[in-house]
């Protein structure tokens, strides 16, 4: 992982745990537009794109009343004492909720979504083991899991790891995506003769072909899913 990376996971830590997950707050603390926080948050280290260079991560430090270096991963034995423990531990990483109101220009619904997870605390090495394929670490986002359509991949309420670095359906796979403004997980399928179709993994509900003249967008692939159980 190159520092520009590990900047980028410690900037979504900070949003997430000290901003309640909002890029306008954390926007307002280091004197920023929300535009360029979330240019930092998603295009960070990627090539051409916005890094957090070191004027940008000095402010960022200062801002929150933290150690030198604090991005970088260095010790912060020395921060502040109000920095949540999830914050100030060097080798964990956050995954934080997708937002689905204005982030992307659209208020998006999710029906029968049974109440919401905050957020995923894991280690890099849970990550590197047990989530594979995605395009970096900082385009991982929660989403809770809703509706009935995919019961025997997960169950309402249950918590899926979506990539929100990939926006088209470049191969058949599971999709977080929208519709007008109802949003939908399903798998994505290429069949010649009938386009893109999208296919439920409960058999009660029928496929469906996503037509040319849908209001289509792809929030990102679905790197990682649990199946609950009540006992």
């Amino acid at each position: 992982m190159d520092k520009y990376e590990q900047r980028r996971i410690r900037f979504l830590q900070l949003r997430n745990e000290r901003c309640n997950g909002s890029s306008a707050e954390m926007a307002r603390l280091i004197g920023k537009d929300p535009s360029y926080v979330a240019r930092m948050l998603f295009e960070s280290g990627k090539s051409g794109k916005k890094r957090i260079g070191e004027d940008v991560k000095d402010v960022i430090e200062k801002a929150f009343n933290l150690p030198i270096g604090w991005l970088d991963g260095r010790d912060t034995s020395a921060s502040s004492s109000s920095q949540s423990p999830a914050a100030s531990a060097p080798n964990v990483i956050t995954l934080p909720m997708y937002d689905t109101g204005g982030a992307m220009g659209h208020g998006i619904d999710l029906k029968d979504q049974p109440g919401i997870i905050a957020q995923i605390t894991v280690s890099p090495d849970w990550l590197q083991k047990n989530v594979k394929g995605f395009s970096a670490v900082g385009n991982l986002c929660v989403v809770t899991g809703f509706g009935d359509s995919m019961k025997g991949m997960y169950n309402p309420g249950d918590p899926l790891i979506v990539d929100i670095g990939v926006k088209t359906v470049d191969y058949d796979s599971v999709y977080f995506f929208r519709i007008g403004n109802e949003g939908f997980i399903k798998r994505l399928q290429r069949i010649p003769g009938r386009g893109l179709v999208a296919m439920s993994e409960n058999k009660a509900y029928q496929d469906w072909t996503i037509e040319p003249s849908m209001d289509f967008e792809v929030f990102g692939r679905v790197v990682k899913a649990w199946e609950s159980k009540d006992y």
